[in-house]
């Protein structure tokens, strides 16, 4: 136990040695929390960020948030355990590692953890409060030792372990029934990618089943106590077996979900292999699918801006560098889709435009030879007719100036409007469709505030009769007055506002809850 303890300072005294701030983080990429006490910073880099985080004064800093194409930076009271979670494609989460370990090292005296019953199963004491027992440990007395809530802590460095004062009058206090931290991988990363990773780890196809902070992954089958759609039937190809971690949405590092409710995912530690990776075909000189794997040499976005090299912080500072996506075909200047977006895109070299899409010709009509000279992108439709149910444009931006949803995800908002139940409304990607009859295109957004919104677009000049808004049998399903649309997502009827179709219900399996217009999906359901 000792050597335990010292090796676990040993290593973090080492981390301080070396400087890097961000050692002490865990880091998410693609994660908004929602959270209340926070503020707002301007930095040019996550360490900057980090440093804000250490030196925040107003409370006590759990994580920072850091959006890559925007430079901002919003230090946090909470981190994703203690709120509700959203994806968010631009946005890295970091978490100071040490409240979020779920296991103890050594006699768990840096246990910050949220365990708050005891080994048999009691509820923990508030160490504030002096009912049912008077404590001689308290966060005033020792304000060092994490004694928040009733969460287990080890303030006395016990043997024994981490404990609490119970709410039982007959049982001052017990111990809690914490895991010791199991160390996931020993080897060296020389082997192959069963026991290590190459690249980003996509893959990765060994047996580790257990976060980086200790969590048990949810197998990929179970659909408790987080529901997702990363099943064999949508991924065969992606080794989805048992609660190993992978890594199926070409992110950072392998990841699961976890089996904590309150935790929905993190990354694995899952070691790089030392030996190169094997030698892949060329990549595609052309657009299919997203163009994930597009690896042509077109370097201007559709708008004429020249591309800003990727390895390059000028005009743009950005976090797609190629040390850290060495698999992502970052070269040059070239544009790439490295985070899933719905196109090739690139930084441009205009200081007041940070960053575009690329025209990238589709595979189906361009000859080999001849894919890396731009052509002409084909005219969208800028405008639609009726109520736009015959709408087929690729306009994904609402009223406001938001981004849209996919059809087919469930985050930040859970719907119905999916492209299986609506397979006649072309619900591909974001773009802004009208699958119920509503009044105009619409999509749901992905600001985890506003769920859904009348989308940036015109009627074409087409001279059809603007139906009346409460003829639309999209609107109101479960009102009996008429009623006015708005693009807030609300009506008025009878003087007050009250939720649309769109925002009432959020269907777990059979069951339906219906929502609060002025509140993000609830939690558990994102």
């Amino acid at each position: 136990m000792g050597i335990s303890k010292a090796a676990f300072l040993f290593l973090f005294l080492l981390s301080s040695v070396k400087g890097d701030i961000l050692d002490d983080y865990l880091r998410t990429d693609g994660v908004w929390i929602l959270v209340r006490n926070k503020q707002f910073y301007k930095t040019n880099n996550e360490k900057e960020c980090a440093e804000k985080c250490e030196a925040e004064r107003n409370f006590t800093c759990r994580a920072f948030l850091f959006t890559r194409k925007k430079l901002q930076c919003l230090t946090l009271a909470e981190n994703a355990k203690m709120t509700v979670t959203f994806t968010s494609t631009d946005t890295v989460l970091y978490e100071k590692r040490i409240y979020l370990m779920q296991c103890k090292r050594g006699i768990g005296t840096d246990y910050r953890g949220t365990e708050a019953k005891t080994q048999r199963g009691i509820p923990c004491q508030k160490w504030a409060e002096k009912i049912p027992h008077k404590p001689n440990y308290t966060p005033e007395k020792y304000p060092s030792a994490g004694l928040e809530e009733n969460y287990c802590r080890n303030p006395d460095t016990d043997e024994r372990g981490p404990w609490c004062y119970t709410t039982d009058p007959a049982v001052r206090f017990d111990y809690c029934a914490i895991p010791e931290c199991e160390d996931q991988v020993t080897h060296t990363g020389e082997g192959p990618p069963g026991e290590c990773m190459w690249c980003n780890g996509e893959d990765y196809h060994g047996e580790v089943s257990r976060t980086e902070s200790g969590l048990e992954c949810q197998r990929w089958d179970v659909q408790e106590p987080h529901m997702h759609g990363f099943t064999l039937t949508h991924y065969p190809e992606k080794d989805l077996k048992m609660n190993y971690c992978r890594n199926p949405d070409g992110e950072l590092r392998p990841w699961c979900f976890t089996t904590n409710p309150n935790k929905r995912w993190e990354y694995c530690n899952i070691p790089h292999c030392t030996t190169p990776p094997p030698v892949s075909g060329v990549g595609s000189q052309c657009l299919s699918g997203k163009g994930e794997d597009y690896r042509g040499r077109i370097a201007v976005t559709e708008s004429g801006n020249a591309c800003q090299p990727w390895n390059s912080q000028l005009p743009h500072k950005h976090g797609w560098v190629p040390d850290r996506y060495p698999c992502k075909g970052l070269q040059g200047n070239y544009c790439r889709n490295p985070d899933g977006e719905k196109k090739p895109w690139c930084y441009t070299t205009n200081s007041s435009i940070r960053w575009e899409y690329c025209t990238i010709p589709p595979c189906g009509r361009t000859e080999q030879g001849i894919a890396d000279v731009p052509i002409q992108a084909p005219l969208t439709e800028e405008c639609y007719r009726g109520k736009g149910q015959s709408y087929r444009g690729t306009a994904s931006v609402t009223a406001s100036g938001k981004k849209c949803q996919a059809w087919s995800s469930m985050f930040p908002h859970t719907h119905i409007k999916t492209p299986d139940r609506f397979p006649d409304a072309d619900l591909r990607d974001n773009y802004c469709r009208n699958p119920d009859g509503d009044s105009s295109p619409w999509c749901f957004t992905t600001d985890p505030n506003t769920i859904w919104e009348y989308c940036n677009l015109k009627r074409c000049d087409d001279h059809t009769q603007e139906p009346a808004p409460n003829a639309s049998p999209g609107m109101m399903e479960r009102n009996t007055g008429p009623a006015a649309p708005t693009t807030s997502g609300q009506a008025e009827v009878g003087g007050r506002l009250v939720c649309q179709e769109k925002d009432t219900f959020v269907q777990y399996g059979a069951i339906s809850w219906e929502l609060d217009c002025a509140q993000p999906s609830k939690p558990g359901f994102v």
